[in-house]
């Protein structure tokens, strides 16, 4: 019998220029308090968490599926203090892989205040985990993850080479799809990301929504070496920005399930 993770790592073995089969994340099916055993048992390898010790997540089942609630406390700002986060290495995956996609579903509960905006899960490449103003000098990282904003809007939020300022570059979703999330209904996340080649803006991003493509780019500078690619999960979800003009009024949660991606 094939190891469990040697199973995996041998299904991201693909041929060059194919997709491998979807790897899914199996985080935990058992409902209740998500406690720092189960979660290092459903995100092997991870180097760091926030809001796991906290105790700001759990487990609920709908129709007998799993969702990983979080928890955005009242006056939370930060995944120091409301949601979390951690890196999640894409098991079997090198550091130069060149193209990832990842899917997941996210749920907005009813009452959820969006205030300003807050982060939700992407992807992640490089030796450093690029988020919080870190610059991005091409050898380093980089970030690529989507936001909520006021009213539910939606955007990308990427750290790269060419960002205008110091924190993460901002895309919208285009303002003729007049796209937003709705609470109470699951949304279906689709994001995918392929390096350049160094020293050319030739690398891509997309972002489907519901089967809904609300970014496409195609000139994205992720690198300036080859030995840098697509290897992580990143799982961030917290309101902020910075400040308290960020703050949720109240208590207010979100479910994240399904959990899925594959190399190409």
């Amino acid at each position: 019998m094939i190891p469990r993770l040697a199973a995996v790592a041998l299904c991201c073995l693909t041929v060059p220029g194919r997709a491998s089969e979807w790897t899914p994340v199996p985080f935990g099916s058992v409902p209740g308090p998500y406690p720092p055993q189960a979660w290092k048992a459903g995100w092997p390898g991870c180097s760091f968490e926030d809001g796991i010790t906290e105790g700001r997540f759990s487990i609920v089942l709908s129709n007998g599926v799993p969702w990983l609630r979080a928890l955005y406390p009242k006056g939370s700002v930060g995944p120091d203090h409301g949601g979390g986060g951690w890196r999640f290495p894409l098991p079997g995956v090198r550091p130069d892989n060149p193209a990832a996609e990842l899917q997941y579903r996210v749920l907005f509960e009813e009452g959820f205040d969006f205030v300003k905006g807050g982060k939700l899960p992407g992807l992640c490449g490089g030796p450093k985990t690029i988020t919080g103003g870190d610059p991005v000098d091409g050898s380093n990282g980089w970030s690529a993850r989507l936001m909520w904003r006021k009213e539910g809007r939606g955007q990308a939020y990427v750290y790269h080479m060419n960002q205008p300022g110091k924190y993460g570059d901002e895309f919208d979703f285009p303002k003729e799809q007049n796209f937003r999330f709705q609470t109470g209904v699951p949304h279906t996340i689709r994001l995918r990301v392929t390096m350049n080649t160094p020293g050319q803006r030739d690398g891509t991003l997309s972002i489907r929504v519901n089967d809904r493509l609300l970014i496409d780019r195609a000139d994205m500078e992720w690198r300036a070496v080859p030995g840098l690619g697509v290897d992580g999960l990143l799982f961030n979800t917290f309101h902020g920005g910075s400040g308290p003009e960020w703050a949720p009024s109240q208590d207010c949660h979100a479910r994240f399930s399904a959990f899925q991606w594959r190399i190409e």
